[in-house]
C-alpha cells in the first residue's frame, strides 16, 4: 500500500507537465485521474485467456496533442498500474475504422493491467469511441476531399508516437522505462501492428498481428465483393443455399488433413477438389423456409466467387477471397460476412443493405461521396473504383513492405495469425506476405512467425482453435529466447466435447502422428 500511495500522490496532470517532446507534435493538455475498484470481464483479449478483473487502481492519463498547422487533436490514454507494474507496457490495437479507444481495445487492456502491465491506447485524432464501421464523421474534408492528415495519422503516425508518449509517461510516473513493450491487435490492430514493424521498428520488442488487413484498400474490397457479384447479376439466392453448398465443401474436404473433424486444415486442396456448381440442382431443406427447395444456379455462382474473390470481367484475378467452409452469410455482432442476403415473405432476396467497412469504403474513400450508391456498379465502374483507392491511399494504409530487416535487428519478435475461415479479411495474403518476407529476410523464423488456424473465423468465432497461449508464447520469446514451435488451440466437436490440437509455423500444417488415433489431443499432432 506505501507504493500506491507514493504513486496516487504522482497522479495529477500537473506531475506530467514536462513530458519531453515528441517530433511534430506539441502537447494541447494532460488530464491525469486516479480510478479504484475497477472490475470487469475481459473476454476480447484474444491470444490469452479471458480474465474477470476485480478492485484494480490505476493512473488514468490522457495526453492530447496536435501537429502544429494541421487543426487535428490526438488522444493517448494511458493506464498506470498503482501497485505492483510489472515494469512492462502493453498497446492495443483497435478495428475497422476504429484506431483504438474504444470498447475492444479497452476490454483488452482490462486483462492487461489486471496482470500488472502498463496499458496504452490511441484514437489517432478520429475522436473518442470512433464508429469501427461508418467513418463518415471524420473521412471528409469536404465533398470529394478525404482528410488525408487524418487518414495518415490513422495509418500509421499515430502508432509511433503513441508508443514515444506512453513511454515518456511511464518514466515520469515510474522514474524508469519499461522493461519491455508490447503490441497486440487483430483486423485492423492486425494492420496496425504489422505498420509498426515496417515503419517503427524499434517501438516495440513484441508484436502480435491477428488477421491484418494490411492492404486496406484491397480487404474493403473483398469485403464487399460478393454484394457486387450479386448485384451485377441481380440474383439473391437464399442463405440457407450458400450453407448447404458450405456444409458439402466441409464433408468433402474435411479429411484432407487426415482428421475427420468437421475442419477444412486445407482450404487451397479444398478449393481444386470441389466445384460448388456440381450441387446445383440438389434438393436440400432450406432451415429459413422450413421446406424443401432446389440449390440455384446463382447460389453456386456467387459461392464460387466468394471463395475465388475479386476478378475483371476476364476472369483475371485481383485480390484473394475466402475459403472453403467460411461462414460466408453469417451475422455475427458488428461483422457482416460477404454474401449476406435477406428474403422477405414473398420470397423476393436482396443483398445485405446494412453499412459494411467494405460500402464505407467504397462511398468515402475511393467516391469520397457520402451519398454515392454502391448498389449500381458494373464491374468496370466497381474496379476502377477498387484500382483508383489503391493507388491512391496505399501510401497511408499498405502494409506490405516485405523487407523486415530493421525490425530483425532492432532484436524485435512478430507473431502474426490468421483463421482460415475468416470471414472479413481473407487469410491468404498473409500468407503470401510471409513468403515475400522469407524471400526477401534471411532466417525470417528467427524473428518473424505466422500461424495459419485452422476452423477459426475473423479474430475469433468459428468452430475454435483461439491461439489464447499466443501472447505467452511471444513474450517468452522476447524475454527468454524460446522460440514458439506451435501454438496449442481447442474446439468444440459437434456433439459438445472439447478437442485440443496445435497451429503451427507457416508454411507448415498440423498434421496427425503417425500411429495415433486419438487426433482430439494435443499430443496426437504434429507439425509437417
Amino acid at each position: 500500500m506505501e507504493l500506491f500511495a507514493g504513486l496516487g500522490k504522482a497522479c495529477s496532470s500537473s506531475a506530467f507537465a514536462s513530458l519531453p517532446p515528441v517530433f511534430g507534435t506539441e502537447v494541447v493538455s494532460v488530464q491525469a485521474d486516479i480510478v479504484t475498484n475497477f472490475t470487469e470481464y475481459s473476454f476480447l483479449r484474444l491470444t490469452h485467456p479471458p480474465i474477470l478483473a476485480t478492485d484494480l487502481s490505476f493512473c488514468n492519463v490522457t495526453v492530447t496533442y496536435t501537429h502544429p498547422g494541421l487543426n487535428d487533436a490526438i488522444n493517448v490514454e494511458t493506464w498506470l498500474p498503482l501497485g505492483d507494474w510489472n515494469e512492462r507496457l502493453y498497446a492495443a490495437g483497435g478495428g475497422g475504422f476504429g484506431a483504438g479507444r474504444f470498447f475492444l481495445p479497452y476490454n483488452s487492456l482490462v486483462g492487461a493491467l489486471a496482470e500488472g502491465y502498463a496499458t496504452v491506447t490511441s484514437d489517432a485524432g478520429l475522436g473518442f469511441a470512433a464508429d469501427a464501421i461508418n467513418p463518415s464523421a471524420w473521412a471528409l474534408k469536404s465533398h470529394g476531399n478525404v482528410d488525408l492528415h487524418l487518414l495518415q495519422n490513422f495509418g500509421s503516425s499515430s502508432l509511433g508516437e503513441m508508443a514515444t508518449f506512453a513511454k515518456s509517461i511511464l518514466e515520469e510516473f515510474y522514474g524508469s522505462k519499461p522493461q519491455f513493450s508490447y503490441f497486440n491487435g487483430c483486423s485492423q490492430g492486425g494492420r496496425q501492428g504489422m505498420a509498426l514493424a515496417q515503419r517503427y521498428p524499434e517501438a516495440f520488442d513484441g508484436i502480435l498481428a491477428g488477421a491484418p488487413g494490411f492492404h486496406f484498400p484491397r480487404v474493403a474490397a473483398a469485403i464487399e465483393w460478393s454484394q457486387q457479384f450479386m448485384n451485377e447479376l441481380n440474383e439473391y439466392p437464399r442463405e440457407c443455399e450458400m450453407d448447404a453448398i458450405t456444409e458439402a465443401a466441409v464433408e468433402t474436404c474435411d479429411g484432407l488433413d487426415g482428421a475427420v473433424d468437421g475442419i477444412i486444415s486445407f482450404p487451397t486442396e479444398c478449393m481444386q477438389s470441389f466445384n460448388p456448381m456440381d450441387l446445383v440442382g440438389n434438393t436440400i431443406d432450406c432451415w429459413s423456409t422450413g421446406s424443401s427447395m432446389e440449390i440455384s444456379r446463382a447460389a453456386g455462382l456467387v459461392v464460387q466467387a466468394t471463395w475465388n474473390g475479386i476478378a475483371d470481367a476476364d476472369g483475371r484475378s485481383v485480390w484473394d477471397g475466402y475459403h472453403p467452409g467460411t461462414n460466408i452469410t453469417g451475422k455475427l455482432g458488428f461483422v457482416q460476412a460477404p454474401a449476406v442476403t435477406t428474403c422477405r415473405e414473398d420470397g423476393s432476396c436482396t443483398g445485405n443493405l446494412a453499412l459494411s467497412i467494405g460500402k464505407s469504403w467504397l462511398r468515402l474513400f475511393a467516391a469520397k461521396d457520402p451519398d454515392f450508391d454502391v448498389s449500381h456498379l458494373t464491374r468496370e465502374e466497381f474496379l476502377r473504383l477498387v484500382r483508383q483507392s489503391d493507388r491512391e491511399f496505399a501510401s497511408f494504409l499498405a502494409t506490405d513492405d516485405a523487407d523486415l530487416s530493421p525490425f530483425q535487428k532492432s532484436g524485435g519478435k512478430l507473431l502474426s495469425w490468421h483463421g482460415l475461415m475468416d470471414d472479413a479479411v481473407p487469410p491468404r495474403p498473409i500468407e503470401k506476405y510471409y513468403e515475400q518476407v522469407s524471400q526477401t529476410v534471411p532466417e525470417t523464423q528467427s524473428f518473424y512467425k505466422h500461424f495459419s488456424i485452422p476452423g477459426l473465423g475473423h479474430c475469433g468465432g468459428g468452430l475454435g482453435g483461439q491461439p489464447i497461449a499466443l501472447f505467452e508464447q511471444l513474450r517468452a520469446w522476447v524475454e527468454e529466447g524460446v522460440e514458439p514451435h506451435n501454438t496449442p488451440v481447442s474446439y468444440n466437436s459437434p456433439n459438445g466435447e472439447a478437442w485440443e490440437r496445435i497451429a503451427c509455423p507457416y508454411p507448415q500444417k498440423a498434421m496427425p502422428s503417425d500411429g495415433c488415433e486419438d487426433y482430439h489431443t494435443v499430443d496426437c499432432w504434429e507439425c509437417k
